[in-house]
């Protein structure tokens, strides 16, 4: 899953890299064509499928496989004759109530497939919804809707995302779908990326600009939401809600200074955030600043933003020059 520019890492780069994948998914159209214009052959599969019949036309021009979930891109396909014949995903809804055919109009949506001149290969796909709450039984449920569903059915089908790769193996199938995972983060809430053996590729990285001392009882930025209980050291670096570091980030998230542990002292700035850096020894301009990444785990700075680590890496903007090695 290459989606969302790579989950932020950049999506040219990261499919350069992982150069041995059999396909890459892509959410939207506009993912694909700006793949194939960057030279990329590689099966692309547009998850949320086509819309109109001239992205219908569009998708046959780049090769593209589509996903199918809802009745109209059925007859668009019916529309379109013998011009092009695709590799199509059928989607069928276990659970998630999001895209997909229920129990109800899968079968119906099947057969209308299998006679299409317009459809090369048929296969066959869910989504699951919980699967990285171990407890849950959801996923358990899920998987036997999908199996039953297309009992006896021959063609390949794909169940796992991350999290299905990693805890559960029933749901492997015959294509897996990893996403954050493969960025080195965590899918599973009760494990650590280090604990399944995941390196992170993404380390947010800036640097300090300014360096400040203030009295106790002195106040830090917007609103004065950070006051000093001590003479305090604080730092400036450059970085803020403007390159996608979270606004609502609050006092007291870890950041390491010079690989040292210090912490988010007021309201993160467009621009900017201070950083109470006041034990940890000194400080200059030019030093290092990691917000999240080796040494800082993603998925414990999204616990303190009160969101996941895929928003968290979603976010960063062109603002933040992207350094490959």
């Amino acid at each position: 899953m290459i989606k969302a520019d790579a989950y932020g890492h950049g999506v040219i780069p990261v499919s350069k890299a992982l150069h041995d994948a059999d396909a890459f998914g892509l959410a939207r159209l506009q993912e694909a064509l700006a793949m194939r214009n960057a030279g990329v052959t590689k099966p692309l599969v547009v998850l949320e499928g086509v819309f109109t019949a001239e992205q219908l036309q569009i998708a046959a021009q780049q090769d593209l496989e589509i996903v199918v979930h809802c009745d109209e891109q059925i007859q668009m396909l019916e529309a379109l004759g013998s011009s092009h014949r695709f590799i199509v995903w059928l989607k069928f809804d276990s659970g998630m109530h999001r895209l997909g055919f229920t129990s109800g109009g899968f079968e119906a949506a099947y057969r209308r497939l299998k006679h299409l001149d317009s459809v090369r290969e048929l296969r066959l796909m869910t989504h699951l919804a919980s699967a990285d709450q171990i407890e849950s039984p959801q996923t358990s449920e899920q998987i036997t809707r999908f199996q039953d569903a297309i009992d006896n059915k021959p063609e390949q089908r794909s169940i796992a995302n991350s999290a299905g790769v990693i805890a559960w193996p029933n749901a492997h199938a015959d294509w897996v779908r990893p996403g954050l995972m493969l960025y080195g983060m965590s899918p599973i809430e009760e494990r650590t990326a280090e604990a399944l053996g995941l390196v992170p590729v993404m380390t947010l990285t800036t640097e300090v600009i300014a360096v400040q001392n203030i009295r106790a009882g002195e106040a830090v930025g917007y609103n004065a939401r950070w006051r000093a209980s001590r003479d305090s050291t604080i730092a400036i670096a450059a970085i803020g809600y403007g390159d996608g570091y979270p606004r609502n980030m609050p006092s007291g998230t870890p950041v390491l200074v010079n690989d040292q542990r210090a912490s988010v002292a007021g309201r993160v700035s467009m621009d900017m955030i201070a950083i109470d850096v006041t034990d940890i020894g000194p400080v200059k301009l030019g030093d290092p600043v990691t917000l999240w990444g080796r040494g800082l785990p993603t998925e414990l700075i999204a616990k303190h933003a009160q969101t996941n680590a895929y928003e968290l890496v979603c976010r960063i903007n062109e603002r933040v020059s992207a350094v490959w090695d």
